[in-house]
């Protein structure tokens, strides 16, 4: 199955030929960063950032210029960026399909847990794909994973959420093969011969990332940083935590072991996220400045109120 480090499973990898993000590699690329970085200070306004200044940014994170000039080339081929030239110099924003795809995909990272009560019932996927047909049955698995589904067999898929409006409507979209969606109650079988919804998911494997997160992030939240940083410290925490909900889609409490720490993390990393967005913004807005001449406008460092509302 797809990695769900895959940056494809945390800002879905359909964009066509209007816009391609770059797949998440061990570690961080520079074409990611690239992408945290505008999109964590211009996704509002969809700013210009000169490429002097994504190349100094870049190398802040200990990229290259020479491999941060090459990330910036790579995302406009990909259709992820768009530039422009006033005379020698070079701006790039994210595109149109980019910014689009980056918000929903950040609303998502940070929406809260469902407050409503489980009633029971499963929402289940079939699927059928011919076995050659490889790259399509990962695209299809990558979706569902996008979606809140773990498999429970090979080509059996399943979330305890009911099908929503915004589901229903991917669902729909989606031209892989045969789907066949139900939503059913569990029947209670012989233990030897069941296996348990739940362990779709590696709940202990979530439970350490959860663990390591919090360990990290929790002993000394770093809100004095300034300047470099603070923007190394913020790119860090985002590029950590939007990892989480991926591996943990909202599962229902009950199904849960107690002492669940989805909103201790995400308690952490809000108050890491915003406590570092004053200071992030106004380094980048100052090297920004000295690669542009003057002030650049749109440059603004969001919070996660404004990612959970999907910048309206």
């Amino acid at each position: 199955m797809t990695s769900p480090y895959d940056i494809d499973e945390i800002f879905p990898g359909d964009l066509a030929a209007s816009a391609r993000l770059p797949r998440r590699q061990s570690g961080n690329s520079p074409q990611d960063l690239a992408v945290t970085l505008l999109a964590d200070y211009t996704l509002r306004h969809r700013s210009w950032l000169p490429s002097g200044a994504i190349v100094a940014l870049l190398a802040e994170a200990g990229v290259s210029p020479a491999g941060a000039r090459t990330a910036i080339s790579r995302l406009a081929r990909r259709g992820a960026v768009e530039g422009q030239r006033d005379g020698r110099r070079s701006s790039y924003r994210l595109t149109v399909a980019a910014a689009t795809f980056l918000a929903v995909g950040g609303s998502a990272i940070v929406a809260p847990g469902d407050a409503q009560p489980w009633d029971g019932r499963w929402t289940l996927i079939a699927f059928s794909l011919p076995q050659e047909e490889g790259t399509l049955r990962r695209g299809l698995r990558s979706q569902l994973r996008w979606m809140g589904y773990a498999p429970l067999y090979d080509g059996l898929w399943i979330s305890p959420h009911d099908l929503g409006e915004k589901v229903r409507a991917r669902l729909a979209e989606l031209t892989l093969g045969t789907l066949t969606v139900f939503r059913a109650r569990q029947v209670e079988l012989d233990a030897a011969i069941r296996r348990n919804p739940i362990d779709a998911w590696d709940t202990a494997g979530i439970a350490r990332q959860y663990e390591a997160f919090i360990e990290r992030w929790g002993p000394a939240l770093p809100r004095t940083l300034t300047g470099v940083e603070a923007v190394r410290a913020r790119t860090e925490v985002m590029n950590t935590y939007r990892r989480l909900p991926v591996l943990d889609p909202h599962l229902p409490a009950r199904l849960l072991p107690p002492g669940w720490l989805r909103e201790p993390a995400r308690d952490l990393f809000t108050a890491v996220y915003d406590g570092l967005a004053e200071a992030a913004e106004n380094h980048v807005r100052a090297v920004a400045s000295r690669h542009s001449g003057g002030d650049v406008t749109g440059i603004r460092a969001h919070t996660v109120a404004d990612l959970a509302s999907g910048f309206r």
